[in-house]
């Protein structure tokens, strides 16, 4: 037999880890002195060390091990194991080289502009939310306000309580001069009856590029390019309506330069 100390060195395992696997039952010694406590090994639990110390390097947790070295556990269970683990290694990489794709296009900008993005565009997941809209075909992008000095009224009217900032739909797929297609949605806690133009529905969710814009509506357009050039840097494609998010109520008295907009664009990585 192998004292605990000695079977450390010779397994390259701390005494602390072997005391540990003891515990929860993942490697046992074979006989523990009764008078001083010491743990004593046999040569032939090395095997086994061995498997739990590469189980562990492949990113098994403990218990996992212990399912795997189950004398009474399937084949199909450890294939099933596996392969789960395998699945979420996979994911593992694919998140970690999605990230070094944006430092690289980070390091690029930064290095021909001299200096920081204006701005930061992030992916994020937008759930659905039950809105009350307008939607309509206006002269121009300066009309938009004209939506909100019709649903405005009616949602006062109808007592529905707002329990999110007002979003702008643009349905166009691209920019038009003229008939533009254009929605103001109100989230809302509960349904509200409809009326001429006025819907009550589901804003439909999913995954977004998304930026933030301070300032004035008349400079939201080096938001939308920046949102643009990340969308095709990063290998998406538009996959919906643009939105912008307003957190700024321009009658509050706040000045232009503290406006605050999110601009959206659903997006799904390319085929």
């Amino acid at each position: 037999m192998i004292r605990i100390g000695d079977f450390s060195k010779i397994s390259r395992t701390t005494v602390k880890a072997l005391r540990y696997y003891d515990e929860i039952g993942l490697l046992k010694p074979v006989k523990v002195d009764q008078y001083t406590g010491y743990r004593y090994y046999e040569v032939d639990q090395l095997p086994r060390l061995t498997r739990i110390i590469a189980l562990k390097d492949m990113g098994l947790s403990l218990e996992e091990i212990a399912k795997l070295l189950d004398e009474n556990v399937s084949i199909a269970h450890i294939l099933d194991l596996l392969r789960t683990k395998q699945d979420g290694i996979r994911q593992k990489l694919e998140d970690e080289s999605e990230r070094l794709r944006r430092v690289e296009e980070w390091l690029k900008q930064v290095e021909k502009e001299g200096k920081m993005p204006d701005y930061e565009v992030i992916l994020k997941k937008v759930e659905p939310q039950r809105v009350l809209s307008i939607r309509k075909k206006l002269p121009g992008y300066g009309s938009f306000g004209e939506l909100f000095g019709e649903l405005m009224p009616y949602l006062f009217q109808s007592g529905a309580q707002m329990i999110g900032p007002p979003v702008g739909v643009f349905h166009d797929e691209e920019f038009k001069e003229k008939d533009v297609d254009m929605e103001l949605a109100l989230p809302v806690a509960a349904d509200v009856p409809s009326k001429g133009n006025i819907t009550c529905h589901q804003l439909p969710g999913g995954q977004m590029a998304s930026t933030i814009h301070k300032g004035s509506y008349a400079t939201v357009s080096a938001a939308y390019t920046a949102v643009m050039k990340w969308i095709e840097a990063n290998g998406y494609e538009v996959a919906g309506p643009s939105r912008e998010v307003y957190f700024t109520d321009p009658n509050s008295g706040v000045p232009e330069s503290e406006w605050v907009t999110e601009i959206q664009f659903p997006v799904g990585k390319k085929k």
